[in-house]
């Protein structure tokens, strides 16, 4: 690991790296539960707690980072007794990642007629696989795409 930082003590696992740089702000299991939790509503520390079983210590210095890199934004709650969690713009573009993720789930993560959550759409409706397509809308895969590495 390079001692490579962000100016904030984060020291990037692989700075030219988008995907181990995404990793590194948020591979670990609960910063991606908090972020999941924030996009079905959670608000508050009590909330984020609630939903995970989350140590307070931990989640403390999760929500800290999540904060401190601009995934997670803190706001006066509408009482101004306290301060609530809100996704950043950065934070949602996150959406995407988290659906592929409960997919892939879905997918390896259960056994067959096991139950678990469905994401739904505004109407109910299952929300198809996301899948990535070429400019010509043909179906990418590992074996289709490759990675220009930086210089």
């Amino acid at each position: 690991m390079r001692d490579d930082t962000d100016g904030q003590g984060l020291a990037w696992t692989d700075p030219s790296c988008p995907v181990a740089r995404t990793v590194d702000l948020v591979g670990d299991r609960w910063s991606l539960l908090i972020i999941r939790d924030a996009m079905d509503g959670a608000r508050s520390f009590t909330d984020f707690q609630r939903r995970t079983g989350i140590a307070r210590n931990i989640l403390t210095e999760r929500l800290r980072k999540l904060t401190a890199h601009g995934l997670i934004a803190q706001v006066d709650a509408p009482s101004g007794r306290r301060r609530l969690y809100v996704l950043t713009e950065a934070g949602k573009e996150l959406f995407p990642v988290i659906v592929t993720l409960r997919q892939w789930g879905e997918r390896h993560a259960f056994e067959a007629g096991e139950t678990h959550s469905v994401l739904v759409d505004g109407d109910g409706a299952r929300v198809p696989d996301l899948l990535p397509v070429a400019a010509d809308g043909s179906p990418l895969t590992s074996d289709t795409t490759s990675v220009r590495r930086a210089t």
